[in-house]
């Protein structure tokens, strides 16, 4: 439909030509409304919503565009009599690299057992620190480590509490703490409190699960992931006495467990605390003790509810922490990338 526009008022504009400005005026009035109603009828079509996380293996570039953080590790990382850590600490390190270069925000996390074959001073200086804790490295910068049962063969995992400090590992007495990744609260547990409290006062598993609750109630975050050592789910060892952690962070709506202890990845369905898959609230826990010590076997038959099962090969797990939703990828020592994965936060 053609529009025409006709001076009426005998005024006169530029040049001699009919000013039209009264008409445009009284245009825009008569059509404001309909502008309106179609700039209503957009927005129910099109609602303003976040961009999810790309994959875990996406470039750096593609991470920053959507905004999400990305939280990389892996538990049973570094042994003298072993390579496996250093070729594990070179995907992290390269990661880290592209993602600074790029402005993502990165942690790094550990389930455990960081130093073999006894969490000593020597152990750490000479074992960990030649990987993970290599000063030429940026991972140290951003490592948010988790303790083992083998960090705790050194009486109180003393040499573990003084290599990585109390800021990024927690109090020497009793380690879990919390930390914020973008969208995202992450939960770090001390799981050898849980299955071995003979180590520790009468008094501290209980601590640790009050500690819990208050944490995730003073929580503002929409999506929160957790990581410890021992696995409550595995095809191999189970613990549980770590059901009850595992019962208030279900309690609190927790996204996504990561775990070690069992050197191979497995990843599980959601569940609830007593293993039942659950595909409203249960939160799927990945074991990812693959940082670089000796390789198991997985023992059949496989657990209940596991999904995805992965042997013989060292790697890391990385996460693309998105708003509501989360990216997850195994990535191995040779480059491969596996069991590409994700959810939305609850």
């Amino acid at each position: 439909m053609a529009l025409s526009f006709t001076d009426t008022s005998g005024n006169l504009g530029i040049d001699g030509h009919p000013a039209i400005a009264t008409d445009l005026v009284q245009l825009a009035s008569m059509m404001r409304p309909i502008v309106f109603v179609i700039l209503g009828l957009v927005s129910c079509m099109f609602p303003d919503v976040r961009p999810s996380p790309p994959p875990a293996d996406a470039p750096a570039e593609d991470v920053a565009l959507s905004g999400a953080a990305v939280l990389i590790g892996a538990g049973d990382i570094a042994s003298c009599q072993s390579l496996g850590d250093e070729a594990t600490a070179a995907i992290v390190d390269s990661v880290l690299k592209a993602d600074s270069a790029a402005g993502v925000e990165d942690y790094v996390f550990t389930t455990g057992d960081n130093a073999y074959p006894s969490g000593t001073t020597r152990d750490f200086a000479t074992c960990f620190g030649a990987s993970w804790g290599d000063s030429a490295k940026r991972i140290m910068k951003w490592i948010h480590p988790s303790p083992g049962n083998h960090d705790y063969e050194s009486a109180g995992a003393a040499p573990y509490y003084r290599y990585f400090g109390d800021r990024v590992a927690g109090s020497s007495k009793g380690g879990y703490y919390s930390y914020n990744l973008g969208e995202w609260h992450v939960v770090v547990l001390n799981s050898v409190i849980a299955v071995s409290p003979g180590l520790f006062a009468t008094a501290d598993p209980q601590k640790q699960e009050d500690w819990l609750r208050a944490d995730l109630k003073a929580n503002d975050k929409k999506c929160t992931v957790a990581y410890w050592h021992h696995a409550r789910f595995s095809s191999g060892r189970t613990y549980a006495s770590m059901q009850p952690l595992y019962q208030i962070l279900y309690d609190a709506n927790a996204d996504l467990v990561l775990v070690g202890h069992d050197h191979h990845y497995e990843r599980f369905a959601p569940q609830t605390p007593a293993g039942t898959v659950d595909t409203a609230r249960g939160i799927p826990q990945i074991i990812v003790g693959t940082g670089g010590a000796e390789l198991r076997g997985i023992p059949r038959p496989y657990a209940r509810n596991s999904l995805i099962r992965i042997e013989g090969h060292l790697g890391v797990v990385k996460l693309t922490l998105g708003a509501s939703e989360y990216r997850s990828a195994f990535i191995d020592t040779e480059g491969r990338v596996w069991d590409r994965s994700g959810g939305k936060c609850h």
